[in-house]
This record gives structure tokens, C-alpha cells and sequence, in this order.
């Protein structure tokens, strides 16, 4: 059975959250309101709106909401900061957050070596 609505082109508000991971840790809820913050504050953010004025994001919207998370929560930068990296049309943030997606696989891939490691040890 095909999910159409798992292959749509355009996301909800929530499935986005989700796929950002942004959960409010107090209540544990998706934090929809921080990408409807980060529209206001960041102009390359511009979701569809359709009837009902609900909000669906294409997969561009939501690779540059990536980009934005991964300055503010990641990197740690302000939104002033972040936004002229964003601003700058400059591909060093490509880089830059390409570049910490390989380096968090590869650590994560050797945590599982070293976990092994141990279980095999302990045995």
C-alpha cells in the first residue's frame, strides 16, 4: 500500500519539526512555533500556503530550515550571525554542514566498533 501523503511533495509544519528533531524537552512536543519564529526572522524560509492557510514545506524550504538549525543549535551562532552566513549566497555553509554530517557518522560508526569492542572483552 503507497502512502501518498509519505511521498507528497510538500510536508506539513509538524512532519517538519519532526525531521528537524526540534521537540520542546519540558513538554515533549514538536516545537512548530520555532519554524514559524525562524519564517519571520529568516526570508529564505518561505513555505507554501494553501487552503486553509496551513503551511507545507517543499524539500529546498526544508534543507535550508536545516541549515539554520545547524547554525543556531549546532554551531551556536546568533541569528544575526546566521543570518548572514545565510545571506552571504556563499557555499562554505554547504561545506561547512556537509562536512559535520560526515564527521558525526563517522564518529557514531566508531562508537559502534568500540561498543562491540567492550561486549566482546567483557565475554
Amino acid at each position: 500500500m503507497n502512502n501518498s501523503k509519505e511521498n507528497s511533495k510538500y510536508k506539513t509544519i509538524g512532519e517538519v519539526a519532526k525531521i528537524l528533531n526540534l521537540v520542546d524537552k519540558q513538554r515533549g512536543t514538536l516545537s512548530t512555533h520555532t519554524i514559524r519564529f525562524w519564517e519571520k526572522e529568516f526570508r529564505q524560509v518561505k513555505p507554501k500556503i494553501f487552503t486553509g492557510k496551513r503551511r507545507y514545506y517543499d524539500e529546498n524550504t526544508i534543507n535550508i530550515l536545516k541549515k539554520i538549525k545547524f547554525l543556531l543549535k549546532d554551531k551556536g551562532m546568533t541569528l544575526n550571525g546566521a543570518k548572514k552566513v545565510l545571506n552571504s549566497m556563499d557555499s562554505d555553509i554547504d561545506v561547512l554542514y556537509n562536512t559535520s554530517i560526515k564527521q558525526k557518522d563517522i564518529i557514531k560508526s566508531k562508537l559502534i566498533k568500540i561498543k562491540k569492542l567492550i561486549t566482546e572483552f567483557k565475554n
